[in-house]
């Protein structure tokens, strides 16, 4: 990978794996969220993906997600416009995307992919998985982001 590429490269331009490179591994794009219809409102939730493994904060079939949940959002450069604003606040993505830079704990700055847990970013231990909760009920179960 290019020395600082996230400084320096736009998104459309970054490799395959720079692209990836960027995820801080918190978790919380792998959290359920609810938008109000009137508002445009998204509120996060603690329930998560039943994909999610929370305590790696990592999806557990990465490379064929979208065959197993279909509504998995695939990040790309061209996507970012439509989804930046369903991305969590601290989402590497979207800080990019908004012309911002990442946080210090992020693992391109800090070195260590552990920071973000250590710092009280990722979801690691508050999820509980999608299949225990009804859907009508995900509301109870909303959250302020971890980090913000």
């Amino acid at each position: 990978m290019r020395q600082r590429f996230w400084d320096r490269v736009p998104m459309h331009k970054m490799t395959p794996e720079e692209w990836e490179a960027l995820c801080d591994g918190c978790g919380k794009c792998c959290l359920n969220k609810l938008e109000d219809e009137d508002t445009g409102e998204v509120a996060l939730t603690r329930v998560a993906c039943r994909l999610l493994d929370d305590q790696s904060c990592r999806c557990g079939q990465y490379e064929i997600r979208k065959t197993l949940v279909p509504d998995c959002i695939r990040l790309t450069p061209q996507s970012m416009g439509d989804v930046a604003y369903f991305m969590p606040e601290t989402c590497a993505y979207r800080l990019l995307h908004e012309g911002k830079p990442l946080y210090w704990w992020h693992h391109l700055i800090s070195g260590d992919p552990e920071t973000v847990h250590e710092a009280g970013i990722s979801i690691r231990g508050i999820t509980v998985p999608e299949f225990e909760v009804p859907e009508e009920d995900w509301e109870d179960y909303i959250i302020e982001e971890p980090g913000t």
